[in-house]
């Protein structure tokens, strides 16, 4: 497997300097949190999209994905929804990163039987664009749909390769699932997964890895066991809480216990 970490870690750090860490630090790819306040983001120019590109190659640093934050479960019209991930998809296509990331957001406003149609009606549509430009798109496991069987749930309904699921394995472990169950669900269609680290239900600031209670060991057991050997990204969440430890400080411990976990599960 190999390692990556999320820019949601260092809020607007500037491009080099993320890569630097990355290298630095040993992990091989990096997941670019897509928003105006961040470095990267769809407004960008096609000298600037080429300028990234550039940096990462001189770097040897991959682009794993794009964090966007189109919600495809959420109510009302489809069309500023399905304009939003195309965006996400010809940055992506631009930056040569095969993953775009979308969330559910089905709120409580409609049944789960509508949320479900709703995101599968749009996320089929969607897929035939992100196919013609060679990017996936990966529907996290998330707010309503915190449960990889959700998630499947609505991936089933769709039935197209480009239409994916990232495990983000906090989201899974509070909504009751078992990794083994989690990874049964997502596995026809898992595209990365999020690692990370939290004190309880209750508490969910970011901790280093291994410091907390999600089950980060069976995790990867899982994945080790069903032959699974993609990207392990640590999405550490410190944009939503600035008074948590300064990830910078925490990369090499936390891939060196990524590593530790591979070698046990082997």
């Amino acid at each position: 497997m190999k390692f990556a970490f999320s820019t949601l870690g260092i809020p607007a750090l500037p491009l080099h300097d993320t890569l630097w860490l990355a290298a630095t630090h040993g992990y091989q790819g990096i997941e670019l949190r897509v928003h105006p306040e961040e470095p990267v983001h769809t407004g960008l120019g096609i000298t600037e999209r080429a300028d990234v590109v550039a940096e990462f190659k001189d770097a040897g640093i991959e682009i794993l994905g794009l964090a966007g934050y189109a919600r495809v479960a959420e109510p009302g019209d489809d069309t500023p929804v399905l304009a939003e991930i195309r965006a996400l998809l010809e940055l992506a296509r631009d930056l040569g990163a095969p993953f775009i990331r979308v969330f559910p957001g089905g709120g409580t406003e409609q049944s789960a039987d509508e949320a479900d149609a709703t995101a599968a009606r749009r996320l089929a549509a969607a897929a035939e664009t992100a196919a013609d430009l060679g990017v996936r798109i990966l529907l996290e496991t998330h707010d309503s749909h915190r449960e990889a069987t959700a998630v499947s749930r609505v991936l089933g309904a769709v039935g197209h390769r480009n239409a994916g699921a990232l495990w983000d394995v906090m989201h899974t472990w509070l909504g009751g699932e078992q990794p083994s169950t989690s990874f049964g669900a997502l596995s026809p269609y898992l595209g990365y997964v999020q690692v990370k680290d939290i004190a309880s239900a209750e508490d969910t600031t970011p901790l280093a890895l291994g410091a907390g209670v999600l089950p980060l060991a069976e995790c990867v057991e899982v994945l080790s066991r069903g032959g699974w050997d993609g990207w392990l990204c640590w999405e550490y969440e410190k944009r939503w809480y600035p008074h948590a430890a300064e990830l910078p400080t925490l990369l090499t411990a936390g891939r060196e216990h990524l590593c530790r976990l591979l070698n046990e599960a082997a």
